[in-house]
């Protein structure tokens, strides 16, 4: 833990390391709660709460803690390729 000055500071402070995996937000306000988090630079972030991941949640980092996620529906989508097929339709005349 570190004290700021601004909240500007502490977002900068907080994303100015090559780490990215989880982040922490504790306020009264959630509207603080979620500008802070949507400006930090981390897969998880935990608001008013020291566990910011569950087993139903997609858990994956940024910068150097990796890309990509794992668990729920959102992991399941690092295996798939998606694909379109557009297939002209037989005229019936």
């Amino acid at each position: 833990m570190q004290r700021f000055r601004t909240e500007e500071e502490a977002i900068t402070r907080a994303n100015a390391t090559e780490f990215g995996l989880a982040g922490y937000v504790f306020t009264e306000s959630l509207d603080r709660a979620f500008n802070v988090a949507d400006r930090l630079e981390t897969g998880l972030v935990g608001i008013n709460q020291g566990v910011p991941s569950n087993a139903a949640a997609p858990f994956g980092g940024t910068k150097q803690s990796g890309i990509g996620r794992e668990g729920s529906s959102e992991g399941l989508d690092e295996y798939q390729e998606v694909r379109f097929y557009n297939i002209a339709r037989r005229s019936t005349a």
